[in-house]
């Protein structure tokens, strides 16, 4: 492609330079080879700055670079000057000079304000826009974002509408899974995953945007055709993430400044505030009447070893919905796919099946061991959601609460003590066993647990092997029972000093009821 068309939409305050020249690929990241002929773009990052691998890029053969920093342009373009040549792809020869290295090859220099917005300007051009051709779902917030995009999903593939996911956990490009490093992936590999899942047929993706994804533009170009948020709290506030919540809420807010409608949950306080001048139609939906769409006989369902929501969904919708997760916050999530996938003409009943079957691994997912009690398992991985679901599983009344979990190494010790003493407060056992230990030995871990258990006075058992710890459990539950396994949630390995052991927990608790292979 030439780079005069990768540039066609980018805020650009000065070229040096020809741009007539065809573009090989677009790096940005230093790990990545850099070929003859390619376009590099300089991203300033908290550990890394690309603009010190100019030069680099530069003697390998890149065409043309992006800079945001006025003295890096000013330098490249004098060099340009002095070497009175311009870019020949066939040539990359470089020879040293006095002071420093010149280069035969001269390259064209773009000086741009945010080289990370540029960079979703070229990657979208670069790829020929594939998010054009697909309905896209952008679902934002402090909690929920997963188990709602997943939700969508399980819809819209219900209809028989092939859909893409990009979240927390993972890619979903067809029968094709990608783990994720990152809840939004950074703008080049979001729009090559929307390039191959065109590709694949999907006509609908539906992503989980967080606020760095939106601060850092990885979304950026994209007109969301529907853009949601789910609540918003003080969260990711400090070093290397938001000065503020008032921060925070600005960035969050960034997603309903280029979407085509909003779909807002108004139970939330500061729904206002985040959609800002927002000029999009908006969907809203809550538990009171008067929203578009609102919850109303909320009911908890228990039995049969799995746990339940159930209620209504009036206003423009008349649905009876029953969701086989846990807690209010199923509410607000089911309630958030059914509002969007109605709004996408997919009939109730298809709806109302998808949702009553619908599961997020390792959220909260219920593991079919038995009809006697009830086996979960979860992300929870901090005091905050440890305490959330343990409150949330009370409000079923179990027989007995039983919370087994560890705690990784190689982290603060304050939030061992911490997840120790609300389980020993909320549950009636706690089962304290090993997580990802990485370079730390897992009896110190362990201990530390302990010592926040013994704050809150409840009963319990240590067993560092924690497919014995599930056992334990399981051999041990009695009629009621809700055991909670807790802190890998989708993860299905263990680290311990560098490597990476397969350790799955729903294998395991299907293989300590002699259900292996479920």
């Amino acid at each position: 492609m030439r780079l005069s068309d990768l540039l066609a939409e980018a805020e650009i305050l000065r070229i040096s330079g020809d741009t007539g020249m065809e573009i090989s690929d677009i790096v940005y990241d230093t790990r990545k080879e850099i070929v003859p002929g390619c376009i590099f773009v300089a991203l300033s990052g908290a550990r890394f700055d690309g603009h010190d691998y100019l030069e680099e890029a530069v003697k390998k053969g890149a065409a043309a670079v992006v800079v945001e920093k006025e003295e890096k342009a000013a330098f490249l373009s004098e060099r340009n000057r002095r070497a009175g040549r311009t870019y020949d792809p066939g040539k990359a020869a470089v020879f040293e000079a006095a002071g420093g290295s010149e280069i035969e090859n001269a390259v064209t220099v773009i000086l741009v304000k945010q080289t990370r917005k540029a960079l979703a300007c070229l990657s979208a051009a670069y790829f020929g826009h594939p998010e054009r051709q697909l309905t896209t779902i952008g679902i934002t917030g402090t909690k929920g974002k997963t188990t709602t995009a997943y939700m969508v999903y399980s819809v819209l593939s219900r209809a028989g509408i092939h859909t893409g996911l990009v979240g927390t956990i993972e890619t979903l490009i067809g029968s094709e899974r990608i783990a994720s490093n990152n809840t939004t992936p950074i703008s080049y590999l979001l729009y090559q995953y929307f390039d191959r899942m065109v590709k694949a047929g999907c006509t609908c993706v539906v992503m989980e945007v967080s606020s760095q994804g939106l601060m850092q533009y990885r979304v950026g170009g994209i007109v969301f055709d529907y853009a949601v948020l789910t609540n918003i709290e003080p969260d990711h506030i400090g070093p290397g993430e938001h000065a503020s919540f008032e921060e925070y809420m600005a960035c969050k807010g960034m997603l309903f400044q280029s979407c085509r409608m909003a779909v807002v949950n108004t139970d939330d306080a500061h729904w206002r505030t985040v959609l800002g001048s927002a000029g999009c139609p908006i969907r809203t939906y809550g538990t009171v009447r008067g929203n578009d769409f609102y919850a109303e006989d909320i009911r908890l369902h228990a039995g049969d070893g799995s746990l339940a929501v159930v209620y209504h969904l009036g206003g423009r919708a008349d649905l009876d919905i029953r969701v086989n997760v846990p807690g209010k916050f199923t509410v607000y999530n089911s309630m958030t796919a059914a509002v969007i996938c109605l709004e996408l003409g997919i009939p109730a009943e298809t709806i109302r099946e998808a949702l009553q079957n619908a599961k997020v691994r390792g959220r909260v997912e219920t593991v079919p061991v038995s009809e006697r009690f009830t086996v979960m398992v979860d992300y929870a991985h901090n005091a905050m959601s440890l305490k959330s679901l343990l409150t949330t599983i009370r409000e079923y009344q179990p027989k007995r609460l039983v919370c087994l979990f560890g705690c990784g190494g190689n982290r603060s010790r304050d939030r061992r003590f911490e997840m120790g003493e609300i389980s020993s407060s909320l549950a009636d056992l706690t089962v304290v066993t090993t997580d990802n230990p990485r370079f730390e030995e897992p009896a110190a871990i362990m201990d530390d647990i302990i010592t926040g258990v013994k704050r809150g006075g409840g009963d319990y058992v240590a067993i560092a092997d924690r497919q014995e710890a599930i056992r334990f459990c399981i051999e041990n539950a009695e009629e009621g029972d809700v055991i909670i396994i807790a802190g890998k949630g989708h993860e299905d390995y263990q680290e311990i000093r560098g490597v990476k052991h397969h350790m799955d927990d729903r294998e395991m608790a299907l293989a300590c009821a002699g259900k292996a292979g479920q």
